[in-house]
């Protein structure tokens, strides 16, 4: 299978060499059955140096056009992505987030690890961001425990905006895994819904020791180009005025 030949031939170990990543906290990822990774997001290194600290297989869902891109590039990148363990959302239900939580629970059934962000998109700026509640509805549906997982240091590999940075030795942080087997049957409440979401964060922030931000991250980004924008403006109609003076 791709996925373990790129973890232990082709990709794994060169990654392992150059940057020696550390785990603690392995021996809460059960050795079989289902469970929910639920970790930070701070750059695209994440889906890789979390997997390989582990040895089971971690799916995550990415998007379908890494799958259904036409021609040979696109031919190589489905291969390249189902074989790094990972799965299009199905996007049978009525939005990404449905297609998202079927293919979750579809993994899940199998008795699988499934890994999860639950902050939608990447930390633009290092800190944690709020949790989204579909980690919450499917760890309710299914009855996986979800395990808070804590990635640092993959930021300084590769920064939000670059595909390299530094190297640094990245380290995975595996918390206790979490029972919220207590809200049985209340999936479609969404104060529990919240209420769990912000317990997997709370313990995910205190594996990472990250600042929490209580917004959403595709908001925080959308805030931060605004006003990133309205300064760019501010300094072109500055340098304008000097100028015409």
């Amino acid at each position: 299978m791709l996925y373990w030949f790129l973890k232990w031939i082709a990709l794994g170990p060169v990654l392992r060499l150059f940057f020696r990543p550390q785990a603690t906290g392995v021996e809460n990822v059960p050795d079989e059955g289902a469970a929910i990774l639920a970790s930070n997001h701070l750059s695209y290194t994440d889906w890789m140096f979390m997997p390989l600290t582990l040895t089971r297989r971690v799916t995550f869902v990415a998007k379908a056009e890494y799958f259904t891109t036409p021609g040979i590039k696109g031919w190589f990148q489905k291969k390249f992505f189902s074989g790094a363990g990972q799965v299009p959302i199905d996007r049978g239900g009525a939005s990404a987030a449905e297609g998202a939580l079927k293919s979750a629970k579809a993994i899940l059934a199998k008795g699988d690890l499934f890994g999860i962000y639950p902050e939608g998109t990447r930390s633009h700026d290092g800190r944690l961001y709020r949790g989204k509640t579909g980690v919450a509805r499917l760890a309710l549906e299914t009855g996986a425990p979800v395990i808070p997982v804590a990635v640092v240091g993959t930021d300084v590999v590769a920064p939000p905006g670059k595909k390299f940075g530094s190297f640094t030795r990245p380290m995975v942080r595996f918390g206790t895994p979490l029972d919220f087997s207590r809200y049985e049957g209340m999936e479609n409440d969404r104060y529990i819904l919240r209420s769990i979401t912000d317990e997997i964060m709370y313990e995910i922030m205190r594996l990472s020791g990250q600042e929490y931000v209580d917004m959403y991250a595709s908001d925080a980004k959308d805030l931060s180009k605004k006003t990133d924008d309205a300064r760019r403006a501010e300094r072109e109609a500055a340098a304008e005025e000097k100028k015409a003076s």
